[in-house]
């Protein structure tokens, strides 16, 4: 099973039950994909630092990579967390 396969799955899964999902990960491009708030932590102590509201439609599929908000965003998370 590939990650996108099982990030579709819980997608699918979330959009089925309307239950809420708290899924932590490393992954910009996971976070982005799946998120409709992404938290942006701080290094120690785990503090909030951010808030980032996500608004694509669903259900969604790979190709919302390419879209250039989805860019914009993969973007702006990875210069924050570089500094």
């Amino acid at each position: 099973i590939t990650r996108d396969t099982m990030n579709n799955e819980l997608q699918r899964i979330w959009m089925e039950t309307g239950k809420t999902v708290v899924l932590v990960t490393h992954s910009i491009g996971e976070a982005v994909f799946l998120a409709d708030k992404i938290v942006l932590l701080s290094p120690r102590p785990g503090r909030v630092q951010e808030v980032i509201d996500v608004t694509f439609p669903r259900p969604r599929d790979q190709s919302v990579s390419l879209d250039p908000e989805f860019q914009r965003i993969a973007t702006y998370l990875r210069d924050k967390l570089d500094h």
